[in-house]
């Protein structure tokens, strides 16, 4: 197979420029070179598809018995919950909050969006519109698609513009057979909100929705699709399984490139698919699955989406105004009649990095890899000329009390078309894994956690070294960190005793303008907060101080999930008080500000609390 490269560099090793170490100058296992090339065209595409996802199959087909990575990013803590038509006003509109996004200038989608003279909710199907000034459900609208959605929906609002993002799963039809895979759908509805709500465009693809983000009316969606490749039954006799891995190989071998490539259905009826001259694949790329980045236009009808697409793994999303990275763990080694086929890999982290131009659809520039595997999107820090990554690498299973586990922060930086390690420091929390990690200007802030909580503060100035600056202990550990005001930072996450037993919900306030120490807490026991795992959940409104996460759980034993209202004065973390709505299990999920009104908002409807008095009382009920 023939490749030509995208960019001038071709394998360029990871090499570390310059490394400190926590135990003795130990340098950091190195991971595999790593670099993106471009197929020749539709004939070189679908034989290295072909080739590389052929070294997969099982006697089972695909994925059946592909050990997973254990989900340490996006893995729940222990401890943690389950989880009219109006004339818009002249003048500004009132001061409100926004999602709470990692990045300013890359808005990320969620299921509650408003700007100030509207809120837009989904929720059982349905896109609903509250107009914050009368406190009324003004309009709903049923969504296509929504009796099979597989998730929550979320929504990306811009203007008179808002865009639905859902998952859709196909039901098995009663001719597939048992080991063929069924592939998911994403939808996308694009709904006008100037009168009367109603739907204006639709696309549908078929494919996997992973994330999104939007820079003003320009939406990035990222969706990952499987082969959809169907193989028979495993037969029987003797040497069964390895006649069946020769004849799924032989399946995968006279497969159509429609097997690999996602198509993408408009509402008008035209469908179209991945260009075969947009898609490039990663060094090592198992062909398992596809990443294609879409770009839309919210002040448009949805049409050409534009898409560009990468043969590699991906789970997680992170973005700025700039670029956009899409980062990914290789497929462990296939397992099948108890023994694994290949040798066990390092785990690692490969990392492919788009610059964002204007409006146009995204353009690859590098790629790289790391040892380990990230927590989170939050894992990951772009400051206009580094990538600060952190990663846990070894046994870093959630609840884990042992182990040869470490963490580390890498600065990469990019050289043509290779992202390369100019820094390293590891030995963070040995025999630990990390459970928040906060990148701010030139400091990073790295919760890991067994039985105590050990905050390290990572100076950044020098790319090159960077160092541990300071270290506190403290019983739990913090599973979300925000900043508040200089120097101050907030942890939610949960207490617990010295053997690591986990308590109940804990809100920390940390001063690191020093040496850290931890200046204010909060405890609510036998609790657990969504804001722990999903930072959509966790409101501060810098204007008051006030903070908002959702909890459940309580001491009543009832089960009955609340909001706790906190407020942020100084030094002090002081509980204003709790919202709860209608419902013994009501789960309330989100909350923001419009004015000087506090909304919480949950499956089945929203409420409207009133805070200029630093209390919370009894408000307007609005039900879906």
């Amino acid at each position: 197979m023939s490749a030509r490269v995208l960019a001038p560099a071709l394998a360029v090793p990871l090499l570390v420029a310059g490394c400190a170490t926590k135990d003795g100058g130990r340098p950091p296992v190195t991971a595999p070179p790593m670099r993106l090339v471009a197929y020749d065209g539709c004939s070189d595409l679908l034989d290295g598809l072909r080739e590389a996802t052929a070294k997969q199959v099982t006697p089972y087909g695909l994925g059946a018995l592909t050990v997973e990575k254990s989900d340490a990013q996006g893995a729940v803590p222990p401890g943690a919950a389950a989880r009219a038509e109006q004339a818009a006003p002249s003048g500004p509109p009132p001061e409100h909050s926004r999602t709470n996004a990692h990045e300013a200038d890359a808005d990320e989608p969620d299921q509650v969006k408003t700007d100030g003279r509207r809120i837009v909710t989904v929720a059982q199907g349905r896109l609903n519109v509250i107009d914050p000034a009368t406190r009324k459900v003004v309009h709903k609208l049923a969504l296509p698609g929504s009796g099979s959605t597989g998730g929550d929906p979320r929504l990306l609002l811009h203007g008179d513009r808002v865009l639905v993002l859902s998952d859709e799963f196909p039901q098995f039809g009663a001719a597939r057979p048992l080991y063929g895979p069924a592939r998911q759908l994403t939808r996308l509805t694009l709904v006008d909100l100037s009168g009367t709500p109603k739907v204006v465009g639709s696309m549908t693809g078929d494919a996997a929705y992973v994330d999104a983000r939007q820079t003003g009316a320009t939406a990035r969606v990222v969706i990952r699709s499987t082969p959809t490749i169907e193989f028979p039954s495993l037969p029987h006799g003797r040497g069964a399984e390895q006649q069946a891995v020769e004849r799924n190989r032989a399946i995968v071998r006279k497969a159509p490139l429609s097997a690999w490539l996602p198509s993408f259905q408009v509402g008008n009826g035209s469908k179209t698919t991945v260009p075969c001259d947009r898609v490039s694949h990663a060094a090592g790329a198992t062909g398992t699955s596809v990443l294609t980045v879409l770009t839309l236009d919210l002040t448009r009808p949805l049409g050409d989406p534009d898409p560009v697409s990468v043969a590699a793994e991906g789970q997680t999303v992170y973005a700025t105004g700039r670029a956009l990275y899409v980062t990914g763990t290789p497929p462990r080694p296939l397992i099948w009649n108890g023994r694994p086929q290949q040798a066990q890999p390092d785990e690692r982290t490969d990392i492919h990095m788009f610059s964002l131009p204007g409006t146009g659809r995204p353009r690859y520039e590098a790629s790289g890899s790391v040892p380990g595997g990230l927590l989170n999107q939050y894992s990951m820090s772009d400051d206009g000329t580094h990538l600060r990554v952190a990663t846990t690498s070894g046994n870093a299973v959630p609840g884990a009390t042992g182990g040869r586990s470490q963490s580390a922060v890498r600065v990469l930086r990019r050289d043509g078309s290779a992202l390369k390690t100019v820094g390293t420091i590891d030995g963070l929390g040995k025999g630990e894994r990390i459970y928040s990690v906060r990148f701010l200007g030139t400091a990073a802030y790295v919760v890991t956690f067994r039985q105590t909580d050990p905050l390290y503060v990572v100076d950044l100035k020098d790319p090159a070294k960077p160092r541990v600056t300071g270290e506190l202990k403290i019983n739990g550990y913090s599973a979300y960190l925000h900043p508040t005001a200089p120097g101050r930072l907030l942890g939610v996450g949960q207490d617990a005793d010295s053997q690591g037993r986990v308590k109940g919900t804990q809100v920390s306030l940390f001063d690191v303008s020093a040496a850290p120490r931890r200046v204010g807490v909060h405890h609510l026991p036998r609790t657990g907060s969504d804001a722990e795992f999903d930072p959509h959940a966790f409101l501060y409104w810098p204007k008051t101080g006030l903070t908002v996460l959702p909890v459940r759980g309580h001491t009543t034993g009832d089960g009955t999930a609340r909001a706790l209202v906190l407020k942020i004065d100084g030094d002090a973390v002081r509980r204003v008080g709790e919202i709860a709505h209608p419902g013994r299990q009501d789960s309330i999920t989100r909350s923001l500000m419009v004015g000087d009104t506090l909304w919480t908002f949950s499956p089945d409807g929203a409420r409207a609390t009133e805070t200029t008095t630093g209390t919370v009382r009894a408000g307007t009920w609005l039900a879906y």
